[in-house]
């Protein structure tokens, strides 16, 4: 993976991050701006990852998208929104990214 496809990689996270925080704003209080600027970066989000699934794959691609926006968008909402994570939910973060890391690397670690 070069340096141009990890800046795609985190300015998808960047955007769909961005995303989700305006949608969780939108849900505390709705307004016509709010639901068009969350589909906006999410349509945003998603044209990005388009060129990443052609560069990487579409397994790799969402698998890595996935497990970083899982953990930025717990971050997030335990951060600024003041949101809990339970025990079962720590676990579940815990084995979704070593799913993902077993995603990526298993074909470099198994040849």
């Amino acid at each position: 993976m070069n340096a141009f496809t990890l800046l795609q990689l985190g300015s998808a996270t960047a955007i769909f991050i961005a995303a989700a925080s305006a949608a969780k704003s939108w849900a505390l209080e709705s307004t016509p701006g709010k639901v068009v600027l969350t589909m906006a970066l999410y349509t945003v989000g998603n044209l990005l990852m388009l060129r990443l699934i052609k560069e990487l794959g579409m397994a790799t691609a969402f698998s890595l998208s996935a497990v970083i926006q899982l953990v930025a968008v717990n971050v997030v909402a335990i951060a600024f929104f003041g949101e809990r994570v339970g025990t079962i939910e720590s676990v579940g973060i815990i084995l979704a990214i070593v799913a993902v890391a077993l995603i990526t690397l298993g074909p470099k670690l198994s040849s």
